[in-house]
């Protein structure tokens, strides 16, 4: 059996599948609003219903996580805003390497990739955005002045379409593309193949054998 390297703690990939839950059913509930066809569906309220149930989950399951693991917290956080010369070598050498497979075009990378990193700026950013602006939207609805709760709404939809769209490449890219044989892997068992490793994470790996890279 190839050898294994542990990617993710349980507590990270639970967090990450109810958090992925529960921003899908964000997602399909509020996809009604922005295609009239599909209004019919919001017939007696109930996708409003499970919109607010999926935004509590939304909210409390990092509540949750962070003071149970405050240290890779503070690590992932300060990962998501550690940009450098690694992330311009990786996005100089994305074209030839997502498009046409060339391997040898990336350079080592860390724990994350560039463009995972940009992934995870964007649920830190506008995780944020779409729990302030929910909240207003939710609570202060009769009592914010209509100019305060438009630009609730118009922050809460670009918020949406961004996040939407990039979670469609998240997807395809975790689980279709060609080069990302083991991606699921990492989120499912929490383990990949040291081969993966070394050839997608090749700085990353180094570290973790000499036994300084957490897991996180």
């Amino acid at each position: 059996m190839p050898q294994e390297v542990e990617r993710y703690r349980k507590s990270t990939r639970i967090l990450h599948w109810i958090h992925a839950g529960a921003f899908i059913l964000l997602f399909l509930t509020g996809l009604v609003l922005f295609i009239p066809q599909l209004g019919i569906l919001a017939q007696d309220s109930w996708t409003r219903v499970i919109h607010r149930i999926a935004a509590a989950i939304f909210i409390i399951a990092p509540l949750i996580y962070i003071p149970m693991n405050w240290k890779s917290t503070k690590e992932g956080i300060k990962l998501a805003f550690s940009w450098g010369a690694d992330d311009i070598g990786w996005f100089k050498a994305a074209p030839v390497y997502y498009f046409l497979g060339d391997e040898k075009a990336m350079p080592p990378q860390g724990h994350m990739n560039t463009g995972q990193k940009m992934w995870w700026f964007m649920v830190i950013v506008f995780g944020i955005i779409f729990v302030f602006t929910g909240l207003v939207m939710w609570f202060a609805k009769t009592t914010a002045p209509p100019a305060v709760l438009q630009w609730m709404v118009f922050l809460h939809d670009i918020a949406f379409i961004v996040t939407g769209c990039m979670l469609f490449v998240h997807i395809f890219l975790g689980v279709f593309h060609p080069l990302m044989t083991e991606a699921w892997n990492s989120m499912a068992r929490g383990k990949i193949s040291a081969d993966y490793a070394k050839s997608h994470y090749g700085k990353w790996y180094e570290e973790a054998a000499k036994g300084k890279e957490v897991k996180k």
